[in-house]
């Protein structure tokens, strides 16, 4: 699986350490991603997203318990 957001797209970024010696080596920048149960279109979801996405608000979070049955229904 892709190490990357469900909504933005955001991904892995590749680059080199450089040690005090100029010693060169490959390395990547990881993206925080979270698992999050999500609403999307009435329905609860779990999807990966990055941590820029949860406290910008772009990821409405959580159902109540007789929320998710009522859209489970319709």
């Amino acid at each position: 699986m892709a190490r990357t957001c469900d909504i933005c797209g955001k991904g892995v970024l590749h680059g080199q350490n450089v040690s005090h010696a100029h010693n060169v080596t490959k390395r990547r920048w990881e993206v925080n991603l979270q698992t999050v149960r999500a609403v999307v279109q009435g329905r609860p979801r779990t999807m990966r997203v990055c941590t820029r996405c949860i406290r910008s608000g772009a990821v409405q979070k959580g159902m109540r318990a007789k929320e998710a049955q009522r859209a489970r229904t319709v």
